[in-house]
């Protein structure tokens, strides 16, 4: 049984006139083949779906209950050249991003608030991942785009686009009430020397552990690793449960946990980027939108 939407269209018309005669002049046919085209549809169904009477039509129970439904898909029928309109344009349907725990202090929240004010219709799901984790996920086509600390590995290169979004100094996170912090603007590591340092497992994100190790390399220190953590949340709660120091972008200043003093660094540090990464053969055009409106920032 394959019934068409022009019947549906018809049954619909017939049941708003409630005259067959009316609904055939403002389908402009005529009343024959409307008639006609009724009772194919009633055959299919195996059921009647008017009562007439040479001065009345009436819809049956079964024409009640079926002309909700045929509206509704007539409306989601309509409906469809808009739809596509919008999913071309990228103005509808879904996007995944994952983000390092540092852009959630950073860059994350003013392009989510920017995307979904230009493109209210598609839906964003969001993931928290280290950088090792997005370039597989994105390697393997189950992300959209990564937020993520770079370089990107050579093999990844040849399949990834990279787009740089923010470059910030290493700050000092140090548990509040130091003495070598009292009344200091900035701090040099040398004060901090015997203090264990906590940091994220070089695998996660090489460039950005080698940055931190680089800090105390030219300071003309060897830190002590006293705790390892994946996420940034955990490292600056240990650094306020006074375990140690750590070396944050400068954009986690903006995670305020009781306990701990933020603070710059006397010594030079390197800058830490932070970036966007996508395949090159994703051919999305919701992520294309939201590339085209972030490269206009």
């Amino acid at each position: 049984m394959n019934i068409e939407l022009r019947q549906l269209r018809y049954f619909v018309t017939v049941a708003e006139e409630m005259h067959f005669g009316r609904a055939a002049i403002r389908l402009h046919m005529t009343q024959p083949p409307l008639s006609q085209a009724i009772q194919s549809l009633e055959a299919m169904l195996g059921v009647q779906l008017f009562r007439r009477t040479s001065r009345s039509v009436a819809l049956t129970p079964a024409g009640s209950a079926l002309l909700p439904e045929a509206q509704r898909i007539l409306q989601q029928t309509a409906a469809l050249p808009d739809l596509m309109r919008r999913v071309t344009s990228g103005a509808s349907g879904r996007l995944s991003l994952a983000f390092v725990s540092t852009a959630d202090y950073s860059v994350l929240p003013p392009f989510l608030r920017e995307f979904r004010e230009s493109y209210p219709g598609v839906e964003i799901d969001l993931r928290e991942a280290t950088t090792d984790v997005q370039l597989d996920d994105l390697m393997q086509g189950r992300i959209d785009v990564g937020l993520l600390i770079p370089p990107l590995p050579d093999k990844a290169k040849l399949q990834l686009d990279y787009l740089p979004v923010l470059s910030e100094p290493l700050i000092l996170a140090a548990p509040k009430g130091l003495k070598a912090l009292k009344g200091k603007q900035s701090v040099a590591l040398q004060s901090l020397a015997e203090l264990p340092l906590i940091i994220f497992p070089r695998r996660i994100a090489p460039a950005f552990h080698d940055a931190i190790l680089s800090c105390y390399r030219d300071a003309g220190l060897t830190p002590h690793i006293g705790q390892e953590a994946i996420q940034m949340q955990t490292i600056i709660g240990l650094v306020s449960a006074g375990m140690g120091i750590a070396l944050v972008p400068q954009s986690v200043s903006n995670l305020k946990r009781p306990g701990v003093d933020y603070k710059p660094l006397a010594n030079k540090t390197p800058l830490v980027e932070t970036g966007l990464a996508w395949r090159r053969d994703n051919a999305s055009p919701v992520l294309k939108a939201f590339l085209e409106l972030l490269r206009k920032n």
